[in-house]
């Protein structure tokens, strides 16, 4: 591990980050509030501690990135970017402790949306635009950013890629890596455009536009109101959203094969298939579940179902209605929806459709060997064979991920946080999704949580981010021994 260069790349990551702070610095010079001295200071922090590490190591050159060293990059980066990330809200007077801004902020790059504030209006629009700003950067990866934009991580950004893009199999859609980043990062950019634009179309101001649309794209939930989604009470709006809720949760490659006149790219992605026929599925059910029950209307039913499903699958994390007032049925659906998650090689978190569907294959295969002992049956995704490494990697995947869902609920519970809370907060905050049930439902959020508590989700929302693998690989001793 070569440590000289690891601290170069962190202190080129932080003073892009303290770089990017001249956004929100914007924003408040324009609104004139009270977010100006926080920000600035943070800026001046951010970019002269990184640029502290940078000029200290700047003699240090490599011609390539091992994969452990690319691994210890991408973990290291994140929670930087996290801590630093936090100095706006730890120097503003919106947050209590340093425990509470750090929470906010790695809820923020880790598009998880999980908050502690209590009355989210009150907030200074500077700071409000900094935390819808953070999930717009964290929704495709400030790493996969920094390999696009930076030259400095030009050598060996494939183990960086590998280490942050979340797939099974990432797509590398150019021959370089530096461009396939970019050509991601156009993508994401374009269709942010079109939801800002569309969003104004409904009479929605630049300001509100901008920031549900930055934590629109990267399923992040941050909404610039206490009432979320729900304080529009339009039609319109919970249309658009959950169109581009939907684009955010497909794999980014079929968009680009979109853009490049392939339409029917889509229809022809297994994947793609399987996350939309769950969706539509579940609405379904969902939705004649409330009808009756909750709404009077079935269109009212539909409206509020699909919504709720939507956001949940996809891990964006609105709110338009209180699913812990729903029919036992729907609020089980809502739970597992927050394990299920969206594509591979989307924004949105939880296990991945991909890897769902590889999982059931895998159970009919050993179902069908039961049958049939002596056959030869491959499991395929989209008409190619999968190799059995990346079946096992999928199957290890899965088995962590429910195992430390589980060590982290009865973690939680013992700080003293009820049952269904537990649970439910520790599969959103692995899941990246914001919302749970119990103290840190729809309509209430994260603030309630013990100290302990926060680290640990904290922790856990990390862990969802950066696909376990990639944080949890730091605690095993082999890693660090050459």
């Amino acid at each position: 591990m070569r440590w000289r260069f690891i601290a170069k790349t962190i202190g080129i990551l932080i003073i892009y980050l303290g770089l990017l702070m001249l956004f929100p610095l914007i924003c408040g010079l324009f609104y004139k509030d009270n977010s100006l001295i926080p920000i600035a200071k943070s800026i001046g922090i951010t970019v002269c501690a990184g640029s502290a590490l940078f000029l200290f190591f700047r003699n240090t050159r490599v011609e390539s990135i091992s994969h452990r060293e690319g691994i210890a990059i991408v973990a290291i980066g994140w929670t930087a970017v996290g801590l630093f990330g936090a100095l706006p809200f730890y120097l503003s007077c919106g947050f209590d402790s340093w425990v509470d801004a750090f929470f906010e902020s790695v809820s923020g790059f880790t598009t998880t949306g999980s908050s502690i504030l209590t009355n989210i209006e009150g907030i200074s629009k500077g700071l409000l635009f900094w935390r819808s700003f953070i999930q717009w950067l964290g929704g495709m990866g400030i790493i996969v950013l920094s390999i696009a934009i930076l030259p400095f991580l030009g050598v060996g950004g494939m183990q960086l890629y590998k280490a942050e893009v979340p797939s099974p199999v990432p797509d590398k859609l150019r021959p370089r890596i530096r461009d396939t980043a970019m050509v991601l990062w156009k993508v994401y950019g374009i269709i942010s455009l079109a939801g800002v634009i569309l969003l104004m179309m409904g009479k929605m101001d630049l300001y509100n536009a901008l920031c549900h649309t930055f934590t629109t794209m990267p399923t992040g939930g941050f909404s610039t109101k206490n009432l979320s989604i729900a304080h529009y009470d339009s039609i319109y709006f919970d249309t658009i959203i959950v169109i581009f809720m939907l684009l955010a949760g497909i794999n980014f490659s079929l968009h680009y094969q979109m853009i490049k006149g392939k339409p029917l790219a889509y229809w022809r992605d297994s994947e793609c298939r399987f996350f939309i026929g769950v969706v539509i599925f579940l609405i379904i059910i969902i939705s004649f579940n409330l009808y009756g029950s909750v709404y009077k209307q079935i269109g009212e039913a539909i409206r509020f179902g699909a919504f709720q499903v939507v956001s949940i699958v996809t891990t964006t994390g609105y709110a338009t209605a209180d699913y812990e007032k729903w029919p036992a049925m729907s609020q089980v659906i809502i739970l597992l929806c927050m394990f299920l998650g969206a594509s591979a090689g989307s924004t949105g978190g939880g296990m991945k459709c991909l890897r769902i569907m590889l999982c059931l294959k895998y159970c009919y295969k050993e179902i069908f060997s039961l049958i049939h002992p002596h056959a030869v049956k491959h499991i395929k995704i989209g008409g190619k064979a999968v190799s059995e490494d990346v079946v096992k990697s999928v199957l290890g995947f899965l088995a962590l991920y429910i195992g430390l869902f589980g060590l982290c609920s009865v973690l939680l519970a013992g700080t003293g946080v009820d049952l269904i809370t537990s649970i439910t907060a520790v599969a959103s905050a692995i899941g990246n999704i914001g919302p749970g049930f119990g103290l840190v439902g729809p309509v209430d959020n994260y603030s309630q949580i013990p100290y302990l508590g926060k680290w640990l989700l904290i922790w856990c929302m990390l862990l969802g981010r950066l696909e376990i693998f990639t944080v949890i690989i730091l605690l095993v001793p082999e890693f660090w021994r050459k």
